[in-house]
């Protein structure tokens, strides 16, 4: 990944959630208009592997404060 689209998440996290789902709502839109290939269902499954370790991870922080 870029340090540009690092930056891009970085600044994501920082929104409040109500802007975060605004900002993803928009993404998934403009992604869904452009010609890029569809993914396959091992990238699918790689991808929520990696959303569902993040919460998981995040949950056991929230646990520990």
């Amino acid at each position: 990944m870029t340090s540009s689209a690092k930056n891009i998440l970085e600044s994501f996290d920082e929104l409040p959630e109500v802007e975060k789902q605004e900002v993803a709502l928009a993404i998934l839109r403009r992604t869904l208009r452009s010609d890029s290939l569809p993914l396959s269902d091992d990238d699918l499954v790689i991808q929520a592997e990696e959303i569902f370790l993040d919460l998981d991870k995040r949950e056991a922080s929230d646990g520990k404060s």
